[in-house]
């Protein structure tokens, strides 16, 4: 029988690529978008064609409508088949209430939100009329359960991608399941230094957070669980139970100030 195969946006470097090699690991075969990062694409591609399932990386810009609508169908003729979608690409720029503006809004609507929705439809017509099922994962952010008014857009884009989870979940069953998990503080990322990165762990109950690893293996666990769907798994060290009133990249630099 052939492999499963699963696309993984944002494949190329960060959590996209422990989701990638982690699935591989366990046997899928994986295709995964990449935009800037070519060189990355490459090295994970290398890594990844060690292991027994065919992989490949795809260019693709997912702001664009016409190219995000265009990965599935390349999936599926490179590979034969497409039964998952991981929806890990994303924009993470900063603003906040007083420096919003529509251009940043739309800048994190078109990475976050927008494309995701996108190649939710697109397995779920590939999938319509076969007798096969599939399923989509969405990352979200525990932000989204500990609010914060930093990172105002990239925020914004978050939430309404984790209402489309579930309505995606209600709309596209039995065909496609669709369910979302939530790192906390993963990777550096930003302004933020390694020791605010150290501290900013710390603050967490269980004194640490989600290294990709951790991400990977509930995004498997989503994928091969066939009695889940419209659920998000907070994967962040019980980031989400601790009232944070700002980033926790300012509440670092506090404690180090003091």
């Amino acid at each position: 029988m052939s492999r499963s195969v699963v696309l993984v946006t944002g494949g190329a470097r960060r959590i996209g690529r422990a989701i990638a090699l982690d699935l591989a690991t366990a046997g899928w075969s994986v295709a995964f978008s990449y935009r800037h990062s070519s060189a990355e694409a490459q090295d994970t591609l290398r890594e990844l064609r060690r292991h027994p399932g065919q992989a490949e990386a795809l260019f693709a810009d997912l702001s664009d409508e016409a190219s995000c609508r265009a990965l599935v169908p390349e999936v599926v003729k490179r590979f034969g088949r497409i039964d998952a979608v991981v929806n890990n690409a994303s924009t993470f720029e900063y603003d906040n209430a007083e420096t919003f503006g529509l251009a940043a809004m739309e800048r994190h609507w078109k990475a976050n939100t927008a494309p995701a929705i996108v190649l939710s439809q697109e397995l779920y017509q590939h999938l319509k009329g076969t007798g096969r099922t599939g399923c989509v994962v969405n990352l979200l952010d525990q932000k989204l359960w500990n609010p914060n008014p930093d990172y105002f857009s990239y925020t914004l884009s978050k939430a309404a991608l984790e209402a489309a989870t579930k309505m995606l979940a209600m709309a596209m069953a039995p065909q496609l399941r669709v369910s979302g998990v939530a790192p906390g503080l993963t990777l550096l990322s930003g302004p933020m230094s390694e020791q605010e990165f150290d501290v900013g762990q710390r603050l967490n109950p269980l004194e640490r957070s989600s290294p990709p690893e951790d991400i990977a293996g509930a995004v498997r666990f989503l994928l091969t669980s066939p009695a889940t769907t419209g659920s998000t798994i907070l994967v962040d060290g019980g980031q989400h139970l601790s009232r944070q009133a700002r980033d926790v990249m300012f509440l670092a630099r506090e404690m180090e100030a003091h």
